[in-house]
């Protein structure tokens, strides 16, 4: 088995190989299946065989990335219309601004985590929403 260098750690543990590269993208996983390239066991840094590769990773990673913020935002929008609050009712609810739940639902940013937690659970229990209307 052929090893070299590997340009970030120095130690002598690239390897040649096909392997499954995952990315963490807004608490979501992204695997691009079968990237071939030298892989340093001592510290995971990757290198690419061409700029073909390369491009694949790049597509296939933004198109994940879009597709997750597609889904979030489709989240916030449904559980919001669900729960009858209007984008300025939510923010004011939630916080996070008067234009808040408009990127959160165009994908422009992500809501706190507190946000998504507490929409997750006013989805499953809309009756809660009284409650917290309330103080």
């Amino acid at each position: 088995m052929k090893t070299k260098q590997c340009g970030s750690c120095g130690a002598m543990t690239m390897t040649f190989a096909t392997r499954d590269l995952s990315e963490q993208y807004k608490g979501e996983t992204i695997t691009i299946a079968a990237m071939p390239g030298w892989y340093c066991d001592a510290c995971g840094e990757s290198e690419f065989l061409t700029s073909e590769d390369a491009d694949r990773f790049s597509r296939e990673t933004t198109a994940a990335m879009e597709r997750i913020d597609a889904q979030l935002a489709a989240f916030v929008r449904a559980t919001r219309k669900r729960l009858g609050l209007k984008q300025s009712e939510a923010a004011a609810l939630f916080g996070g601004g008067v234009n808040a739940f408009s990127e959160y639902e165009r994908g422009l940013r992500k809501p706190s985590k507190a946000t998504l937690l507490l929409l997750k659970i006013l989805g499953h229990h809309p009756e809660l929403l009284k409650e917290i209307k309330a103080a």
